[in-house]
């Protein structure tokens, strides 16, 4: 049985669980794709190089993690479903030997807060990169009011096209949010938070929920929601249910949704 290569860029990515999620599933489902898929984490350095790094590896398909997002957007030979819109991607697949993008972070993002069956009318995003575009996409095609604040009040442009409220964080004034969801890399390091300390604490005073997508329920960001009793989701769901999304890209839909999920649910993370 033929093998085919598929990896994790990012930078860092060493922590990853993706190898692990996949992993198991190309084992899992091996007999029925008719390959042995081995998939690893890749770090790079320059995203400029992605492409070339892609490729020079022989890789059939890629997961993109932070902070080359937008870059394997415009590196892509093309572009498919909600990937258009948000110009940012997740997910690379060479087919016909074209390299294709996806996003499967959208529809990963809301399966949790799905799940939680809790009203949300007003939500606040914190970063504005690639994965905060996901985000707030998948906010607003439920009906979610969105707010952004990020430190650099450039990388806003993109939200303000689109008629959010937006703020640096230097500008931003706490209000009651039903969700508050941290989109940047803040808290990876275990000690960083992804506002100042004090504003944080207070914003998180007026809210309900708390979402990081870093998938550790212990990031700094979490532990000050969960000491002020506010209820918590960590990363861990969206990170399945966005790679069991990516997985049937992989093998171009012939292994049924639930039946990737279940096998990643399995998975050792």
């Amino acid at each position: 049985m033929k093998t085919k290569l598929f990896g994790v860029f990012g930078n860092p990515v060493a922590h990853s669980k993706s190898p692990a999620l996949h992993n198991k599933a190309f084992a899992d489902f091996a007999h029925v794709l008719g390959f042995q898929g081995e998939y690893r984490a890749i770090l790079l350095q320059e995203g400029a190089r992605l492409k070339e790094e892609f490729v020079k590896l022989g890789l059939s398909g890629a997961n993109i993690t932070a902070p080359f997002k937008q870059i394997a957007y415009s590196l892509s030979d093309a572009q498919q479903g909600v990937a258009k819109e948000l110009k940012a991607l997740n997910t690379w697949v060479l087919e016909g030997g074209r390299v294709v993008g996806y996003n499967s972070d959208v529809q990963g993002f809301y399966a949790p807060l799905e799940a939680l069956e809790t009203p949300i009318s007003h939500a606040l995003v914190m970063g504005a990169g690639g994965s905060a575009r996901a985000v707030v996409h998948g906010l607003r095609a439920h009906g979610v009011h969105v707010s952004v604040v990020n430190r650099s009040a450039q990388r806003l442009e993109a939200f303000q096209a689109q008629g959010l409220a937006c703020f640096s964080s230097t500008e931003f004034t706490p209000k009651p949010y039903d969700l508050i969801v941290n989109t940047t890399s803040a808290g990876m390091d275990g000690v960083s938070l992804p506002l100042e300390g004090a504003l944080l604490h207070e914003l998180l005073h007026q809210t309900r929920i708390a979402y990081d997508l870093i998938y550790s329920a212990k990031t700094p960001f979490l532990q000050m929601a969960q000491d002020l009793g506010v209820r918590t989701l960590d990363g861990k769901a969206m990170l399945i249910a966005q790679a069991a999304l990516s997985f049937g890209y992989f093998c171009a839909g012939r292994v049924p949704y639930v039946e990737i999920l279940e096998s990643m649910q399995g998975a050792p993370i």
